[in-house]
């Protein structure tokens, strides 16, 4: 069975593997540049799994940005009632594809 972690990133938990591509909210890091990420919560390889108290020890991922781009587009439409007042706005939110390069721990 493959390494996998349960990293903490931007306030949300992730369960990521060795090459897995991972899309969260936009990061503060240049496309095609790495970055290590250690708040990492658990580490399983196989029979052992080490669960942190709240975090694993010397344990970090290493993640590769892929790219930056916005999420499809929400449609939010307010109105109220018996007054003719209708008002729709479109949202795109900003995102990270990412690319988990390894996984020490």
């Amino acid at each position: 069975m493959a390494k996998y972690a349960v990293i903490q990133l931007l306030g949300k938990q992730h369960r990521v593997t060795e090459g897995d591509e991972i899309v969260v909210d936009r990061v503060d890091h240049d496309e095609k540049k790495k970055f290590d990420v250690t708040d990492v919560l658990l580490v399983g390889d196989g029979a052992k799994v080490t669960v942190g108290q709240p975090l694993v020890e010397k344990a970090k991922v290493t993640l590769l940005v892929q790219k930056h781009d916005r999420a499809d587009k929400i449609r939010v439409a307010t109105y109220k009632a018996k007054s003719r007042y209708r008002k729709v706005k479109g949202h795109r939110q900003p995102q990270s594809t990412l690319t988990v390069e390894k996984i020490v721990g």
